[in-house]
């Protein structure tokens, strides 16, 4: 799904947005004299939109009022009270739950609630006189039109040398240790350190104090267990994969703090977060015992008896703990282990927070490493594998049959809104069997929205799609068997030569990509450029990464794998499933985004020499708007490539798409997938392959393939 998440560290972590400092100077004295010569006067972020408003330029119709949230914040933060470690001179609310998890559920948006802005990433500080928001480019003029004049927004300033300059030497900086992860809270101790500035934790969240009437609360749904049929492997056997890593690492046991890697290890799946299909649960696994902390008023019977949890007494039986619990556990569960592992952060995975690390005890029994379940879940299975095929194809079906009936209700003059279209897609999407609810918060960008990446429609930005500009569709599905994501940008009415042809290169970019055959040990970041080769010709670029991991009836966004050329060292595997997602942004104007979900599938090659190669399956089968492209500019391998690419989707998608009676929608995958003819071949490999092309096209459309 759109650049949200394949991009750096920085996307998910507190991490990156507070360690932009440089190293610590010879002296506390020497670098604070530094920073305090420096020019005050350079701007610290974008310039705020309407800061004060006039009744000329009022303030934009999403901004929220913090007033009342700042001053009950700063009044708790000045008492002293021993409990909470006060008073502090500042107080960090990150974007995260005690697992830092990607999406939180609604009780845990504790920095949404004190500044106003929704979007996913940003961290803010809190002084007695200031407040500051950092995020990503992502989110900036979100940011800017939904925080109220009260902050600062930060764009290059670090956090670190931010808090230097506002606060007094030796002054006291809070943060929650349950909601900032361990690698966090080392940097950005260590740059405070550097100056005389102290990071304490506050276990009683400040936040949680204040925020006393409207909370929502956890939602009750139960757990329920995730067949077999469609996850591939018994939990048991799972269980014993991980066990088999541990051992390789001479570590006795391991934490599991992250949500989806308790739901991918025990089969079991939730309701618990939005979008995401877990279960607010953490686990323990050494040798011989399996400890999952959970309410247990979550678990039904028939999950309970899936985990063997009553009259069993091996090493593979779960014993069920309570969620509060884990902390106290923890400590006492320790003195028998010599070496646990603990996550560590990897691509989008923040790794385990700052109160779980400490509660392990000694020091010299912490182990941070990357999460063996991390890897595994990563590299799906034949089941899994054939799934996610299996899901991309009702998919493609739903986004058809939306569509054509968007596309003919356009037609009979019916208005459309941003809000409207990203309301009927998941509408479709919720027809299609196994279907689970979206797998992330549709954007739907019409015109100067749609050079939004992340953009999403709201009450106050809602836009009636015309025939004008590009409209960015970037949506996605949860399904039993499959998660999919998938971005098409559509245009209405007639393009300008412009929008064809950045549509076209961002289109050669994702082809280029997904065309691609490669030696096993080609690392994830050298083959970001193929996207961007295209757009860079032409003096063009986007400012995200071009592809995340997607997971298997899990998160939208699953780590190693991220696409971005400098974004890691790791590679491809067979059984990896990501994205392949270009873009181009004109501010104020327009966007394009194509996006594709890609399997990574061994390749057998001409020369066969013993070496493995890899190449790349595309499992979205959508197919792209014909009005937006400049065939002129595509070669022949590209085109060779779209032709193949759009007799599957006739073949597959429309195959389902007959099946489910659902003929509308065949009609308008049949207008959009015509064969692209190839000057530059022969007019005789032009007939032979126009004329197989028409055959095929012939058969699909009688139902005889």
């Amino acid at each position: 799904m759109g650049p949200r998440t394949a991009r750096l560290l920085a996307a998910f972590a507190l991490l990156v947005l507070v360690a932009r400092s440089s190293g610590a100077a010879a002296s506390t004295a020497r670098r604070r004299e530094t920073l305090l010569e420096d020019d005050r006067a350079e701007p610290e972020g974008p310039g705020r939109k309407h800061c004060p408003p006039t009744d000329a330029e009022p303030p934009p119709p999403g901004r929220v009022d913090s007033s009342k949230q700042l001053a009950d914040l700063r009044r708790l933060m000045k008492r002293h009270n021993h409990e909470l470690g006060l008073p502090l001179d500042a107080y960090i609310i990150t974007s995260n739950d005690e697992h830092q998890s990607e999406y939180l559920s609604a009780w845990d948006r504790r920095r949404e609630y004190v500044s106003g802005f929704s979007g996913s990433n940003g961290v803010a500080v809190v002084t007695a006189t200031r407040a500051a928001l950092w995020t990503d480019g992502r989110y900036l003029l979100q940011a800017d039109d939904q925080l109220d004049c009260h902050w600062t927004l930060m764009e290059h300033e670090s956090m670190a040398d931010w808090l230097r300059l506002e606060l007094p030497e030796n002054a006291s900086v809070g943060v929650d240790p349950r909601l900032i992860s361990q690698h966090a809270w080392d940097t950005l101790s260590r740059q405070l350190g550097a100056v005389g500035i102290n990071l304490k934790e506050v276990s009683k969240n400040l936040v949680d104090i204040i925020w006393t009437s409207e909370r929502p609360k956890f939602d009750s749904f139960k757990a329920f267990v995730h067949n077999e049929s469609f996850s591939g492997m018994a939990w048991t056997r799972k269980v014993e994969l991980v066990r088999e890593v541990l051992r390789s690492l001479d570590a006795n046991a391991m934490v599991v703090t992250s949500l989806e890697e308790v739901a991918w290890l025990f089969n079991i799946r939730g309701y618990d977060i939005e979008y995401m299909p877990v279960v607010r649960a953490y686990a323990i696994l050494s040798m011989k015992e399996i400890y999952l902390f959970i309410n247990e008023s979550k678990l039904p019977y028939h999950v309970k008896r899936h985990l063997r949890t009553n009259n069993c007494f091996n090493e593979l039986c779960v014993r069920l703990r309570t969620y509060e619990n884990i902390l106290k556990d923890i400590r006492t569960f320790c003195q028998q282990w010599t070496k646990v592992l603990l996550p560590a952060p990897c691509v989008y995975d923040q790794g385990v927070s700052r109160a779980v690390y400490t509660a392990v005890h000694p020091p010299k029994k912490r182990f941070l490493h990357i999460s063996p379940i991390l890897l595994l879940k990563a590299k799906k299975n034949n089941v899994e594998s054939y799934g996610m095929r299996a899901a991309h194809i009702r998919d493609a079906v739903a986004f058809c049959d939306f569509m054509a009936y968007f596309e003919k209700k356009l037609e009979e003059g019916v208005i459309w809104t941003e809000m409207k279209a990203a309301k009927e897609i998941d509408r479709f999407r919720g027809e299609q069997r196994h279907s689970k609810g979206p797998s992330f918060t549709t954007i739907a960008g019409y015109g100067p929205n749609g050079a939004l990446p992340h953009y999403v429609p709201t009450e106050a930005t809602n836009l009636v799609i015309g025939n004008k500009s590009t409209f960015v569709l970037d949506s996605g599905g949860q399904y039993l068997d499959g998660t999919t994501d998938v971005t098409r940008t559509l245009h209405f009415g007639t393009p300008t030569d412009f929008q064809k042809e950045v549509y076209t290169r961002v289109l050669m970019g994702s082809i280029q990509l997904a065309a691609l055959v490669f030696p096993v040990n080609v690392k994830m970041t050298d083959v970001d450029v193929l996207a961007r080769g295209p757009l860079w010709e032409a003096g063009l670029d986007y400012d995200h990464g071009t592809g995340h991991g997607i997971g298997s009836f899990l998160g939208v966004h699953e780590s190693p794998i991220n696409i971005l050329y400098d974004g890691g060292n790791f590679t491809f595997h067979k059984g990896y499933f990501f994205s392949d997602e270009p873009g181009y942004y004109e501010e104020g104007q327009f966007g394009v985004r194509l996006e594709n979900i890609l399997e990574v599938e061994e390749r057998p090659t001409k020369h066969n020499r013993g070496e493995i190669f890899y190449g790349f399956r595309p499992v979205t089968l959508i197919p792209y708007e014909p009005k937006l492209m400049n065939t002129a500019l595509l070669s022949k391998d590209q085109r060779d490539w779209l032709n193949y690419y759009n007799s599957q989707i006739r073949l597959k998608v429309g195959a389902e798409l007959k099946r489910q009676r659902r003929m509308r929608g065949f009609h308008w995958m049949m207008s959009k997938t015509g064969y692209i003819p190839n000057h530059c071949s022969s007019a005789r490999k032009i007939f032979d392959f126009n004329y197989s092309y028409l055959l095929l096209s012939i058969l699909v459309y009688f139902g005889h393939v």
